[in-house]
C-alpha cells in the first residue's frame, strides 16, 4: 500500500480541514482503495458542484441538504444516502446544519 492511515482515529485527535465556506472536512481512515471522510456544514454551506474519478457514497448523519447528482436534485435528511458514480457531476447545499459521511473508492489523494 502506498497510503494508509493509522488503525484507530479519534475525533478529538484528527484535525478539521477547510472544505469551503461554512464547510469543514475530517479524514477518518483510508488506504489506497478506500477513504472515509466526515464533512460538517453550517446552514447555507455549499458543496460546490464538481466531478472526480472516484466512486462515492454519502450518508446523511445529521441535517437536511439539497443534493444534485447529474441532472436530478433531491432533498435528503438524516438517515438518507446518495450514490455517485465515477465522473458524475454532483454538489449540495446545506438547508439545516448537518454532517455527511463520505466514502470514496479509491481514496482521494488530494485530501491527505
Amino acid at each position: 500500500m502506498k497510503h494508509q492511515s493509522k488503525t484507530f482515529l479519534f475525533e478529538e485527535e484528527v484535525k478539521w480541514d477547510f472544505a469551503g465556506e461554512k464547510c469543514q472536512r475530517q479524514v477518518m481512515g483510508y488506504n489506497d482503495d478506500v477513504m472515509l471522510v466526515k464533512v460538517k456544514f453550517e446552514k447555507g454551506g455549499v458543496g460546490s458542484s464538481h466531478t472526480h474519478p472516484h466512486t462515492q457514497t454519502t450518508f446523511v448523519a445529521q441535517g437536511v441538504f439539497d443534493f444534485t447528482v447529474g441532472n436530478e436534485t433531491r432533498r435528503v435528511k438524516q438517515g438518507d444516502a446518495i450514490y455517485m458514480a465515477p465522473g458524475i457531476e454532483h454538489g449540495c447545499t446545506c438547508i439545516e446544519e448537518g454532517l455527511l459521511i463520505d466514502c470514496f473508492a479509491p481514496m482521494r489523494e488530494t485530501f491527505i
